[in-house]
Formats: C-alpha cells, sequence, structure tokens
C-alpha cells in the first residue's frame, strides 16, 4: 500500500514554481514590497506576492520572459493562500518585490519546497541588472542554482536596495507551488532538520530490508526476501519522489530521472504481489492465486512500457496497476482472515495506515490540499507505520506457525516452553543489566565527574527548554554566570589536587544555596559554574547569589601547607528578556560577569536591561 499511495502521489509530481512579474503599475497596486529584512514579513510571504494564470493561446501562455507579458496584464494577490491548482495547462507566473532596508549586502533565498518541477525559470531584476536562472526537473541536477534537492533560488540585495523576483512555472498536471523566503541560517537549519528526518526514514527502510535479506538467508523462508524486494522498491520509489534519486544517482539525465518514478513503481507493485501471495498463504490454482499471477505478469509488461512509452502515460498506468494490486490483495487478505488466518488482519491494517497517508499526499500533490511538506512528512509516517505493522505481521505469521508446530510436536511442548521462559528470564535479566548500565551511562554523561553537578552537556539540553518554557508561560527565568576568582593562582601555588578540593567545595556551597527543585547547578567549564533559576527574577537571583559569595569568602579552606585559604567568587546575572533566545541571555549574562571581574571581583552583578532588544 505504501507504494500505491505513493503512485497516487506520483501523478502530481508535475508541480513547477513560478516566476516574478515585471515591475508594472498594476503589480504595485495589487503586491506590496515584502521589506527582507524583517522576519515577520518573511514568515508572511503569501502576502506579497502575486501570481497570474495564462491559459493556452494567450500572451502569458507563450511569453518566455518578463518583458514579453502585456503591460496591462492582470495579477491576482496571493492574499496569504498558498498557490496550489489543480489540473491545468496553463503557464503561472508568481511576481513578488522585495527590499533591503539594512545598509549591508545580503543574500536571501526563495524556496520552493517541491524537488519535481519540470520547468522553473527565475528573474531578480534590479535598477538595472536582470539575472536569469533556467533549470527544472527536465534539465541536468547542475542547472540548479544550489546543489539540493528543492529549488533554491538566491536574491543577493544591496543596502537600501529594491529588486522585483519573476518566477515561470508550466505543467500538464497538477500545479503545487510551495513558497518561503529565508535567511541564509534558516535554510541550512531547515535542511539539517530535513537531512536527519529523512536520514533516520530512510535508514530504518534499509534497516528493516537487510534484517528481512537476513532472515531469509537463515530460515530460507520466501517472504522475508520478498519484503526485503518490497522494502528495496520502496525505498527507490520514494528516494526518486523526494528528489534524492535526481540529486545523487542520476543528476544528468533528466529523462531517467522522471522515468525512475514510474519504473519504481512498477517493481513495488510487483514486489506488494510475491509478498502478499507469500505471506497470505496463497494455495495454487485458486482464484486468488490466478489474480495475483495475472497482475504480476501486468508488472513485468509494464516495467517495458515504461522504458517506451511517455512518462505522463506510464505514470497513469502504473498507478492505475498498482490501485488494482492493493485492491486484490485487500479483498484477498480480507477472505483469508475470515477464514481464521489472524496475521492478515495486521497485514489489512498496515494497508489501511498507508491508504490513509497516501490519499492525504494525493490530494497534496494533485492540487486539493496544501502545505505539500507536511503532507510528505505524514506519508512518511504512514509508510513508517506500514513498515512496523508489516513486520509485526511477520512475527504473529511466525508465532502462528510455531504454534502449529508445538500442536503437533506435543510431546516436546513442556522442552520447548522450559527453553523459552529461560531464555526469556536471561533476557529480562540482560534488559535490567542494560537498562542500569544505560541509566550509569546517561548520568556520567549529564554530569560532572568531579563535582557531581550538572555538566555542559545537560546545560545545553535544558537551557532551550526553560528559555521555550519562560516565554511560553511568561514566567521569569534568570541566569547566573559564577567563576572562582584567581583561581590559576590557587592551582600554580598549591597544585591541582588542592584545585580540585576547591572546585568541590564550591560545588557544596552551589548545592547548599540552590534549594529550589527546578534550580539547577552547572559546572561548564574549569572554574565556571552556571544557575538556572526558573521562576527567579533577577533581584531574587542577586539575593542568591550574594548569600552565595558571602558564604564562600566567609568558610576558609586548609590548604595542603596549613595555611588558611579563603576564595571568593563573581557573578553575573541576566533574567530572560521578550524575544531573546538563549544565545543572548547568556551572552549578557556573561557580559556582567565581565563586568564584576573588571570591577574587583567578588560581586554580583546584573546585565543591564537596555541590551535586551
Amino acid at each position: 500500500m505504501l507504494s500505491v499511495l505513493r503512485l497516487i502521489a506520483i501523478l502530481s509530481l508535475s508541480l513547477i514554481p513560478a516566476l516574478a512579474l515585471p515591475d508594472t503599475g498594476s503589480v504595485r497596486s495589487g503586491c506590496p514590497t515584502l521589506e527582507a529584512t524583517d522576519s515577520a514579513a518573511r514568515a508572511s510571504l503569501m502576502q506579497y506576492v502575486c501570481y497570474h494564470s495564462a491559459p493556452p493561446d494567450t500572451p502569458g501562455h507563450h511569453a518566455k520572459t518578463p518583458d514579453q507579458l502585456p503591460r496591462d496584464l492582470e495579477w491576482t494577490p496571493a492574499d496569504g493562500r498558498d498557490l496550489v491548482f489543480s489540473h491545468t495547462k496553463s503557464v503561472y507566473w508568481v511576481h513578488l518585490h522585495v527590499r533591503n532596508s539594512s545598509a549591508e549586502r545580503t543574500v536571501w533565498y526563495l524556496k520552493l519546497n517541491y524537488p519535481l518541477l519540470d520547468e522553473v525559470t527565475y528573474w531578480q531584476t534590479g535598477e538595472d541588472t536582470t539575472e536569469a536562472i533556467i533549470t527544472g526537473d527536465q534539465r541536468p541536477f547542475a542547472s540548479r542554482a544550489v546543489d539540493y534537492r528543492y529549488f533554491l533560488l538566491p536574491v543577493t540585495l544591496d543596502g537600501g536596495e529594491t529588486r522585483s523576483l519573476t518566477l515561470r512555472v508550466h505543467s500538464n498536471g497538477a500545479l503545487n507551488v510551495p513558497l518561503s523566503f529565508e535567511t541564509v541560517p534558516e535554510v541550512i537549519a531547515g535542511s539539517n532538520h530535513l537531512t536527519l528526518t529523512h536520514g533516520l526514514f530512510y535508514g530504518a527502510l534499509l534497516v528493516f530490508a537487510v534484517f528481512n535479506l537476513l532472515l531469509f538467508f537463515s530460515s530460507g523462508t520466501g517472504y522475508y526476501f520478498y519484503n526485503a524486494f518490497y522494502l528495496a522498491a520502496l525505498g527507490l520509489f520514494l528516494f526518486a519522489m523526494g528528489g534524492f534519486a535526481n540529486q545523487y544517482f542520476w543528476p544528468d539525465s533528466a529523462h531517467f530521472a522522471n522515468t525512475s518514478i514510474p519504473l519504481s513503481l512498477s517493481l513495488c507493485a510487483l514486489a506488494m504481489i510475491l509478498f502478499g501471495r507469500s505471506f497470505l498463504e496463497i494455495d495454487r490454482g485458486t482464484i486468488s492465486d490466478s489474480v495475483l499471477k495475472g497482475q504480476a505478469w501486468f508488472c513485468v509488461g509494464f516495467l517495458a512500457l515504461t522504458l517506451i512509452l511517455p512518462y505522463n502515460k506510464t505514470i497513469l498506468l502504473n498507478t492505475v496497476l498498482a490501485l488494482a494490486v492493493i485492491s486484490s490483495l485487500f479483498i484477498i487478505a480480507a477472505v483469508r482472515w475470515k477464514q481464521g488466518y489472524q496475521p492478515a488482519m495486521w497485514y489489512l491494517l498496515a494497508w489501511l495506515i498507508m491508504l490513509v497517508g497516501g490519499l492525504i499526499y494525493a490530494l497534496a500533490a494533485f492540487g486539493y490540499l496544501t502545505d505539500f511538506l507536511a503532507r510528505e512528512a505524514l506519508m512518511q509516517s504512514a509508510v513508517g507505520g506500514q513498515v512496523i505493522l508489516l513486520n509485526y505481521a511477520m512475527v504473529q505469521r511466525w508465532r502462528l506457525l510455531n504454534q502449529k508446530l508445538l500442536d503437533v510436536e506435543h510431546s516436546a511442548r513442556t522442552e520447548l516452553e522450559f527453553k523459552v521462559h529461560e531464555r526469556t528470564a536471561q533476557l529480562r535479566n540482560t534488559m535490567r543489566e542494560l537498562e542500569k548500565a544505560n541509566r550509569k551511562l546517561s548520568t556520567m554523561s549529564l554530569n560532572d565527574a568531579l563535582t557531581g553537578l550538572h555538566n555542559r552537556r545537560h546545560l545545553d539540553n535544558i537551557f532551550p527548554e526553560l528559555c521555550a518554557e519562560a516565554r511560553r508561560t511568561g514566567h521569569p527565568l534568570t541566569l547566573a554566570l559564577v567563576d572562582a576568582d584567581h583561581f590559576k593562582t590557587i592551582n600554580d601555588t598549591w597544585g591541582h589536587g588542592f584545585g580540585d578540593t576547591c572546585l568541590q567545595f564550591i560545588a557544596e556551597m552551589l548545592t547548599r544555596h540552590v534549594k529550589r527543585p527546578r534550580d539547577v547547578a552547572i559546572r561548564f567549564g574549569g572554574e565556571e559554574f552556571a544557575l538556572l533559576l526558573p521562576g527567579t527574577n533577577a533581584a531574587g537571583a542577586e539575593k542568591v547569589c550574594a548569600a552565595l559569595l558571602a558564604d564562600i569568602a566567609n568558610t576558609p579552606l586548609l590548604s595542603p601547607d596549613g595555611s588558611e585559604v579563603r576564595m571568593t567568587l563573581s557573578a553575573g546575572i541576566a533574567s530572560l528578556g521578550a524575544g531573546e533566545d538563549q544565545n543572548e541571555l547568556f551572552e549578557r549574562a556573561d557580559e556582567a560577569l565581565y563586568r564584576a571581574k573588571s570591577a574587583g571581583r567578588n560581586r554580583a552583578l546584573v546585565a543591564d536591561t537596555s541590551e535586551v532588544e
């Protein structure tokens, strides 16, 4: 079903970005200028976008550049809506004005979040220059401005400059143009997130495929091999659908980049038949067996036709074939479940999840739903659920076969059950030991070995969460950075062993003064400590630090030579301000600590709130 749902989505793979329009009065009146430095404006990009639909035999349809468009062309404001159109033969032009009000030359990216776009042409027009990029799924991958599966179109603006961005999009099918306007860090962050998501997804598919292949080699059971074949074909299909195959496998073959989608779709359909026929234990010579054999031969024939017929025909044929295969397997699985074959229930549930995800994905691809990226993520979740359920169904089938074997070999049941319980107990003991070891490793990874306080890793983990919570609830969050004064002198005078004793002494004092359950004391450097105080304002944190500094200064330590050593601390305090992130908060606290050091040490200073933007 995974394949089939993706198959449906393939029908709408012909999405194409649209290009910006010429700078005419009508465009200006309907489309305001986007302030590129304003993050809120960038987030509301579609409030600034205008588009024009040019049906066949109209001037806009035949125009190849913005200069060829009629001056009186009517533009339609997007009004915040995504550019999503069902099946159309029109050419779509998209226009956007952007301005850089800062004094520095800056680069942004107009991002088209859909990998399979046949034709994409992009212009950015300044006062006396026009830069163009001609790319799309029908051209070599190197034609793209950035080596990326989506289309990243650079927008370079000098300080105070305004430019017109134009996109031209043409598709014979549905048109879905998800646009975003992002800074370079935003593009990198989004790319990293998707890389992690897709890496986990495709990695899991590969692990399941290899695991089933190993099971096949070890047991000789056919459906393990067919499941590995299905997972491999499905992975290739999704890889091609996501634009990765075009980017990594055949970047110089635009034709095969498209052909690979219906080709892998046919392979998925064939793999579904082979796996379903084996897993559901279809008896030879039955009607079900004849239907599946016939469909398998159709798959082989369509594989050959995929190499001959145009893409728009093969994708339709293979989609219809895949839907027919899914329907047949549904019916056959329902019959087998009614006959008492229990693993068929999990088989049906797996395909049901895939069907729901695939239909939603297809509706988005065909232009009936917006937010294609969210639908793609939903589809991947559906695929993951289906794969897990299919493998669980195989586990259930194995249990059923094992039960049959136990029934036949009644005389060996007691011995087998004893071994199972014994191994289960061993496994539980092992799991308990592993759990203890994991807890110990987790504690070691988040705690400082010398002082017992939390370490920098724990700070990196919890700090963003506490900042997000403070912004959400409106409760204060204060960070205090504490540093031991003249600690190098202590190490140089009495050695690092006594220095470690001093650090343990500081940690003990921190623990004594940080009493509330949610307060956190952290050692994140050599003699550097941090206090995270949720629900405490700067004044409260200043009292805590003052008491801490006084306690430290008034409590002598006995050095190795018998003399008394009195330590002092310096502290910098900052409370989270409106619109401030954890890095800015940390920098303000660090600046306050620096001022405390410069002012003579042995004091706690609060960061100036005017530093918060």
